[in-house]
């Protein structure tokens, strides 16, 4: 049985994953329910229908 040889990757994608959850909790921190409905509401993804 052959193996897979691992390739060296230029994108680190846990890294990448842990910032944007940084940023998004250093965004919300503090806000109060109504604020936080309103951000998610501006930010959230749009479908591609």
């Amino acid at each position: 049985m052959k193996t897979k040889s691992k390739k060296l990757r230029n994108f680190d994608t846990v890294a990448v994953f842990r910032e944007i959850k940084d940023k998004i909790s250093n965004d919300i921190k503090g806000m109060n329910f109504e604020q936080l409905t309103a951000y998610l509401n501006k930010t959230k993804l749009k479908s591609q229908n």
